[in-house]
């Protein structure tokens, strides 16, 4: 009944930023489910025990981008489901915290990848009146944190794409959700989980008082792909070991 309940066998399923990270783990978990799993990233190296069809592009290349979905659309004739997860994030300190070189850079990255090639996607999807949008934002997107404005610009701009999908393709029967993750042990925030005090002062403020990995996101990701959550869209799942909700 579980496998029939979060079924995601066959699904040709395109993850962005998935050389590493949660990008990575959400490939080898859709994988190991059955899904068809192809994998983008500029920085993309072949994966011994998984048999992922991999595309090393830069997706803010236009050009680049029609040609890997007429690819794709050659060899499995659909696109079922698309995890935008590609991003990316540049420390920004006081001498040029509001840095319009960096802002341009992170939003190019983190928030029109996804923009265009969800809008390229969800034409494909419609032929076919199905399909599953799904856009991993983050905490910084529903909270001010110091120190990063033009990441945080990035994810509140994708949280707000994602609503924008749901209403405009959901007549179509395209889903799109967001995942907003909290604190995940990844490269990117491999700094805050190494120092002690650091790793302290982000653990005081989870209820589950312990970083998140990205093995916690696989689920989440799987459910929203599958015909178990056919009846939620726009919505947000946050995955934050309490970070959001925890009050005193």
């Amino acid at each position: 009944m579980n496998k029939k309940l979060f079924n995601v066998k066959n699904l040709v399923t395109i993850i962005t930023g998935s050389a590493q990270g949660i990008g990575l783990e959400v490939a080898k978990g859709f994988y190991k489910c059955g899904a068809q799993v192809i994998r983008v990233d500029p920085n993309l190296t072949k994966h011994k025990f998984y048999k992922f069809n991999d595309y090393k592009i830069d997706l803010t290349k236009q050009k680049l981008v029609d040609q890997f979905l007429d690819r794709i659309i050659s060899g499995y004739g659909r696109i079922d489901v698309l995890v935008n997860n590609a991003g990316i994030v540049k420390a920004q300190y006081h001498h040029n915290l509001y840095d319009e070189k960096i802002l341009n850079e992170i939003l190019s990255v983190n928030l029109l990848i996804a923009y265009n090639l969800s809008n390229k996607v969800c034409k494909i999807m419609s032929k076919r009146r199905k399909g599953s949008i799904i856009n991993i934002t983050s905490i910084t997107a529903e909270r001010g944190f110091p120190g990063n404005p033009s990441y945080q610009i990035s994810k509140a701009g994708l949280k707000q794409l994602t609503k924008a999908l749901a209403n405009d393709w959901g007549p179509k029967n395209i889903r799109a959700n967001n995942i907003c993750p909290g604190y995940i042990k990844t490269p990117m925030t491999i700094k805050n989980f190494k120092v002690s005090k650091l790793r302290k002062e982000k653990e005081m403020r989870m209820i589950l008082k312990r970083f998140g990995y990205p093995k916690d996101l696989v689920g989440p990701c799987i459910f929203l792909a599958s015909d178990s959550s056919s009846y939620i869209t726009g919505s947000d799942i946050v995955v934050d070991g309490g970070w959001l909700a925890k009050g005193m």
